[in-house]
């Protein structure tokens, strides 16, 4: 695989945005669903025993232990917790200094002390998977607070690879879970014409995707099992090119359910795993960048063909696998593609005990590739102390990646399907460890690694996952109603902001933010009212008008029927919801929904019913200690001003604000780098020209110089030459004037 430098900072910046995201989706719901006249107050989670702190962490481990020491009460420290995640998170998406490790520790810190005292409306599979992710984060990112260096380092490579083999356990066991329930919906294709309208909250898109034709809600199931059962194998091939198809299918899935339901930011987290597939190549193809590299063998040309070839094989195996195991042919009466399950549950089973120890062999020889490269890379290192603290740093972190690799491999068997922290055991998003996926295969498992996963379990290091099991609401989706009255006889609906309700209200569009008390909703529609002890807290909040359990349904309370007099009394009836079909002539009905009375849910209460306060009693949701007061330290006289200016504002507004103006603030920011980074080239030309202009005057002048000098010394040559030929004739005029004084002297002699 090639340098992964850009995906890693893609996937920090990610992970950054989905922590900001989900510390501000869930600071807006404290005070309704935690505070201390919430559906299930925090404060009960908490018994100070006056155990040391140390003791208190090592049973429950939350930052929530040090409010009282602070001065403040356990709500507000939620909210001080939640604010201080909020405020990190966004400081390390608007500044790449902030995606440091020890940041992303902090974070998820503040996130586990959430966890830990959220009780039934924070154990979904997405907190896990943001405690898991979040928790890689630390390995992944650099530590530049403290080492003052974002450079790449040797080890990179593994600990990112961590974030593919999670994105694979993640997406195969979806896929798998969905075949071992032995759901007739899933075996027989069908889930998709009840999924769109019997989610947890649709978006509109979810309507137009009910109307598709059956044979193309059968073969968008087939899609779904071959993205999340056989592509996962393509995460780990030598061939960057079939990594890249899985990369695109995997984004295209998770599109297109964020297209047709609200999630929160499930999806999200999910496609920034698939980062993870990328390489710099990539990027810099997306970027329209020349990509560098050293590959010029002569024998490039053979090698890509080869490698052409083989993809091409490995797709069309893929392609005709999918035929043959789905019975796929063209129906040209209903002018589509006929599909059903060519297989059975037993060969189902056969193939699981085949291939999960292959899986596992899979992960260990493509884990072991990429620590032999980065420990090769420290042994290029020039310098002896670089090259032995690079070493170190290989250990240590290859180490880390080894043993949570190991720990991956079992879970608990009481995760599979059940929330074991509720107070009751009832299905959450039903979830397997991956080896439980075949018994067999878990059984094998050496029984150090099991020792290892208790010892961490309870620090969301590792999880299960495995995403609707099986389809619900087949007959219907079955919604509960709550209504009010004053007087006992004219009854007013409840309308909540988000779940369906109103027939003719329009399914919402709130991804990334999640209501949880409207997941909460659809999950108690599943059951009877025992099995959600909470519902009984809510309908006894809101007969006393409790304003933050209010504005978990309306956060405009002026659009809740009873913001002026709470109801005198409450009751709940459970409908079934189906979406309309589009008229015969095509047009659109004037109605999203249409519904039929099933049961009635919970009687008709009122503040003193035996039933209602025999229900409190029951599952211990009265408070009977006086009520406390509020805290006037500087610290909680702040956190309560905070609340006051977000107050009223909708949660999913808030939080598109937030990433709206992080992603602009990112954007400008990239681009005034880009606009240096063109500058620098230009100003290096410039500068180059002037040293050519400056040398050729240089040597001009020099030559001007020589020139003068070559001058000079000719002058003088003649000068010399004409000294010398005025000395030598006036040395023949003295001698011819000696000669005649020398006739004279012989004439007078004569």
């Amino acid at each position: 695989m090639g340098e992964v430098v850009l995906p890693r900072r893609m996937f920090l910046w990610c992970m950054a945005v989905i922590y900001l995201t989900a510390f501000v989706s869930l600071y807006v719901q404290i005070p309704g669903l935690y505070g201390n006249e919430g559906l299930l107050p925090a404060r009960w989670q908490l018994r100070y025993s006056g155990k040391p702190l140390v003791e208190q962490l090592l049973s429950s481990p939350t930052l929530l232990w040090l409010g009282p020491r602070l001065g403040l009460d356990t709500h507000t420290a939620m909210e001080l917790l939640c604010l201080i995640g909020a405020a990190l998170s966004l400081a390390a998406t608007l500044v790449e200094a902030f995606r440091d490790s020890v940041v992303f520790f902090c974070l998820w810190v503040l996130y586990l002390s959430m966890y830990e005292v959220g009780q039934v409306f924070l154990y979904f599979q997405w907190d896990n998977l943001l405690l898991e992710t979040g928790f890689l984060c630390i390995l992944v990112a650099p530590l530049t607070l403290i080492r003052g260096s974002r450079g790449v380092r040797e080890h990179d490579r593994v600990t990112f690879w961590l974030t593919r083999w999670l994105l694979f356990r993640l997406m195969f066991a979806s896929g798998v879970v969905k075949l071992t329930s032995r759901c007739p919906t899933w075996w027989g294709l069908t889930a998709l014409t009840y999924h769109y309208e019997t989610q947890c909250i649709p978006t509109p898109l979810a309507w137009f995707a009910h109307q598709l034709p059956v044979w193309w809600q059968k073969l968008s199931v087939v899609g779904a099992f071959v993205i999340e059962i056989a592509v996962p194998f393509l995460f780990f091939s030598p061939l960057r090119r079939l990594r890249l198809g899985a990369f695109y299918l995997q984004v295209l899935l998770q599109v297109l359910i964020i297209l047709s339901g609200n999630y929160n930011f499930f999806n999200l987290l999910t496609v920034t795993l698939c980062l993870s597939l990328l390489d710099d190549r990539h990027v810099y193809f997306w970027l329209r960048k020349a990509y560098k590299t050293d590959n010029g063998n002569d024998d490039s040309k053979l090698w890509s063909w080869l490698c052409y070839l083989l993809e091409l094989v490995v797709w069309a195996l893929l392609i005709v696998g999918t035929i043959i195991c789905f019975d796929l042919q063209l129906d040209t009466a209903k002018k589509g593609i006929s599909s059903r399950t060519a297989f059975t549950y037993h060969q189902f089973n056969m193939f699981l005990k085949t291939v999960t120890i292959p899986c596992i062999w899979i992960g260990v020889l493509s884990l072991t590739w990429e620590m032999v490269t980065s420990l090769f890379r420290c042994a290029c290192v020039s310098g002896f102390f670089k090259r032995f603290w690079g070493t170190v740093q290989w250990t240590v972190f290859a180490g880390t990646a080894a043993s949570m690799f190991a720990v991956s491999l079992v879970s608990s068997v009481g995760n599979m399907g059940t929330d074991k922290r509720s107070a009751v055991n009832r299905p959450i998003l039903f979830q397997v460890p991956f080896t439980f996926i075949e018994y067999d295969s878990n059984s094998r498992l050496w029984p150090g690694v099991r020792q290892a996963y208790e010892m961490v379990d309870r620090y969301q290091i590792v999880n299960s996952y495995g995403l609707f099991r099986r389809m619900t609401g087949v007959g219907g989706r079955p919604e509960v109603v709550i209504e009010g009255s004053s007087d006992g006889v004219t009854w007013t609906e409840i309308e909540f902001m988000y779940k369906p309700g109103n027939l003719s209200a329009s399914p919402p569009v709130l991804t990334p933010h999640q209501p949880r008390l409207d997941w909460q909703m659809w999950f108690a529609a599943l059951g009877p009212n025992t099995q959600s002890p909470w519902f009984t807290s809510l309908m006894y909040r809101l007969l006393q008008g409790k304003r933050d359990v209010v504005e978990l349904i309306q956060s405009d309370v002026s659009q809740y029927p009873f913001h002026q007099q709470p109801p005198a009394y409450l009751r709940a009836h459970r409908y079934r919801y189906w979406f309309t079909e589009s008229k015969a002539d095509g047009s659109f009905p004037e109605r999203w929904w249409r519904r039929v009375y099933d049961e009635e849910f919970y009687p008709i209460v009122h503040l003193g019913n035996n039933f209602l306060e025999g229900m409190l009693n029951q599952y211990g949701l009265k408070d009977k200690s006086p009520p406390r007061r509020l805290s006037n330290t500087t610290v909680a006289q702040a956190v309560r001003w905070v609340r006051s200016q977000v107050r009223g504002v909708p949660a999913h507004t808030f939080i598109w604000t937030l990433i709206a103006c992080s992603a602009t603030f990112c954007l400008l920011q990239g681009l005034r780098h880009k606009n240096k980074d063109a500058e620098k080239p230009s100003d290096a030309h410039k500068a180059t020209a002037t040293d050519r202009t400056e040398n050729a005057a240089d040597g001009s002048s020099s030559d001007h110089h020589e020139k003068s000098d070559e001058q000079q010394a000719d002058e003088e040559d003649d000068k010399e030459a004409d000294s010398e030929d005025e000395v030598e004739e006036e040395g023949e005029e003295e001698n011819e004037v000696d000669e005649e004084d020398e006739d004279e002297e012989r004439i007078e002699k004569r």
